[in-house]
C-alpha cells in the first residue's frame, strides 16, 4: 500500500484551497471532511473525484491509517471548540510522535495548551498562521509555523512546498518560535491588516467627500501610488474597487456602511494591554468597526447634528499630500505592530526574528508590500524601526502632510481615527518630555500612589501632603 504523504481535516474555502494547492505541488493527500445532511455531503469524495493525487475520507480510522509516519494533519477548522473536537476524534488513531497542525486563526494561549496537553500524549502539535485569503491558500500563502521545533523539521519541506515565493524564490514561511508565537504574529499580522485597511478607507473618503474626487479619479490615484512603489495589495484591491458598476451605479455605494470583524483584531488589541505595548493606529481601528456597527445610533445622531456635519472643501488638500500622509502613517502602524512583537519576544522568551518575519509577510500575504520588504531590509541591520536611519528620514520628510491631512479633516468635520492615532503615536514616542508628570502628580494627590523625581535616584519614591 501506498500512504499518503500529508492529511488535511477541513475542506471549508481556506482548507480546500490549501488543499488543491497541496495537490498541484504534487504532494500525494488525504482529506477528511465531516458529513452534515443538507449541508456537507461527500464533499472529501468529490473533492478526490476532481483532483487526481487525493484521497477523500469521511471516517478518521480509515482517514489515519491512510498517513505514512509520523502522520502529518493539517486542521482547516474554526477555533476555539471545533479544534478542541477535532484532536480529541483523531487522538485514539495517532500514535507517539505523529504530528497535528491548526492552520486556523486560533488565540494562542490556546495553541501554548494543546502544545502542553499533546506533548503528554506523545504527539506533536503545531499552531501555523496562514494569510492570503482563498486565492493566496490556492497558488502560496504566507505561513507562520510555531510550535515545537522537531514538529516543524518534520513538516517544513510540504509547507515551504506550498508558501509563496519572495524576491529571492525563498518560501514566504519560517519557524517562528515555540508554543503560541505562529499564531501569535498571525494574529498581530491582522491587526496591522485592521489598521492598514482603515487608513485606506480614510483616504478614499476624504477624496471623495471633502475632495470631491469622482471614485474614478480615487481609482487613479490609487493606481498612481501603487506604481510609484507606495503602495500594497490593500491599496491595489481598493482601486479596483472604485471602478466596480453594478449597471450604471458604483457598486460601493451600495454596500452597507457596517463593518464585521472576526476575533483576531480584538485579540491583538488584548494582547498589547497584557502586554503594555502602545497599539493606538489598531486598537483605533478595531474601536471604528465597532462604532460603524452603530447604524441606527450614527443615523440619529447625524439627524440631530446636521448642522454640524462634514464640510467640503476641495482646496485643503492635495493628493501629493495625501500620499505624503499614507506613507506616514503606514509607517508608523508597523512600527508599531513589530515593536508589540518585539515586546512578546522580550516576555515569552520567544527570540523572534522580526526581521525575517518582515521577510515573510513580502508574499503570499494580505499585508505584502514594498514597505515590507524595506521593513525586512532594515531590521536585518536594527532591531528598533523607528531609529533606522532611513526610516527617520521617510517619517521627517512626510510627518508633517500627515499633520495637515488629519488637522483638515477635523477641521471640516470628518472622522479619521486611524490617521489621527499615526500621528498622535509619532509625536508621542519623539516627545523627550510628556504630560505624565502631571498624571503621576494627580494620582499622588488622590491615592498617595507616591512619583518618582528626575533630581533623586531612579530607585526612590516620593509622596506630598498636597
Amino acid at each position: 500500500m501506498k500512504f499518503n504523504q500529508f492529511g488535511i481535516v477541513g475542506l471549508g474555502v481556506m482548507g480546500k484551497n490549501l488543499a488543491i494547492n497541496f495537490v498541484n505541488k504534487g504532494v500525494k493527500l488525504a482529506v477528511f471532511n465531516r458529513q452534515v445532511p443538507g449541508r456537507e455531503v461527500n464533499l472529501a469524495k468529490n473533492f478526490e473525484s476532481e483532483n487526481p493525487g487525493a484521497e477523500g475520507f469521511d471516517d478518521f480510522a480509515a482517514f489515519t491509517a491512510s498517513l505514512e509516519k509520523p502522520r502529518k494533519i493539517l486542521m482547516m477548522v474554526n477555533a476555539g471548540k471545533p479544534v478542541d473536537d477535532v484532536i480529541s476524534r483523531l487522538i485514539p488513531y495517532l500514535e507517539p510522535g505523529d504530528i497535528l497542525m491548526d492552520g486556523g486563526n486560533s488565540h494562542f494561549s490556546d495553541t501554548k495548551r494543546r502544545v502542553e496537553y499533546l506533548e503528554e500524549q506523545k504527539l506533536i502539535f503545531l499552531g501555523i498562521g496562514i494569510s492570503g485569503g482563498q486565492e493566496g491558500a490556492r497558488i502560496g500563502p504566507s505561513t507562520m509555523p510555531g510550535g515545537p521545533l522537531n514538529g516543524y523539521k518534520e513538516v517544513s519541506k510540504y509547507i515551504d512546498l506550498i508558501s509563496s515565493k519572495d524576491k529571492n524564490n525563498l518560501p514566504c514561511s519560517t519557524y517562528v518560535g515555540p508554543d503560541g508565537a505562529g499564531h501569535f504574529i498571525k494574529t498581530v499580522h491582522n491587526g496591522i491588516e485592521y489598521a492598514e485597511m482603515q487608513i485606506i478607507a480614510e483616504l478614499y473618503y476624504l477624496m471623495r467627500f471633502l475632495l470631491l474626487y469622482s471614485p474614478e479619479k480615487i481609482s487613479y490615484v490609487f493606481q498612481k501610488w501603487q506604481q510609484d512603489g507606495d503602495g500594497s495589495y490593500l491599496l491595489e484591491i481598493s482601486s479596483k474597487i472604485l471602478l466596480k458598476k453594478e449597471g450604471n451605479e458604483l457598486l460601493l455605494d451600495k454596500i452597507l456602511d457596517v463593518a464585521e470583524q472576526k476575533e483576531t483584531g480584538g485579540w491583538s488589541v488584548k494582547a498589547a494591554l497584557d502586554l503594555g505595548s502602545p497599539f493606538s493606529t489598531i486598537a483605533n481601528a478595531v474601536q471604528t468597526r465597532m462604532l460603524s456597527m452603530l447604524k441606527f445610533k450614527r443615523e440619529k445622531a447625524a439627524e440631530i447634528y446636521k448642522n454640524v456635519g462634514s464640510k467640503a472643501a476641495p482646496e485643503s488638500l492635495n493628493e501629493n499630500e495625501l500620499k505624503s500622509a499614507l506613507i506616514s502613517a503606514r509607517l508608523i502602524n508597523h512600527i508599531i505592530g513589530f515593536n508589540m512583537m518585539k515586546d512578546a519576544s522580550d516576555k515569552y522568551g520567544w527570540n523572534l526574528n522580526l526581521g525575517e518575519i518582515a521577510r515573510i509577510w513580502t508574499g503570499g500575504c494580505i499585508i505584502k508590500s514594498p514597505l515590507m520588504e524595506k521593513i525586512s531590509e532594515e531590521l536585518s541591520s536594527s532591531p528598533e524601526l523607528l531609529f533606522h536611519p532611513e526610516v527617520v528620514g521617510i517619517l521627517e520628510q512626510n510627518h508633517s502632510n500627515l499633520s495637515k491631512a488629519v488637522s483638515a479633516s477635523i477641521l471640516h468635520n470628518f472622522p479619521v481615527p486611524v490617521l489621527s492615532a499615526a500621528v498622535s503615536f509619532f509625536y508621542n514616542i519623539i516627545s523627550g518630555n510628556c504630560s505624565a508628570n502631571m498624571i503621576q502628580a494627580q494620582r499622588d494627590y488622590f491615592g498617595a500612589h507616591t512619583y518618582k523625581r528626575i533630581d533623586k535616584s531612579d530607585a526612590e519614591y516620593f509622596h506630598t501632603d498636597w
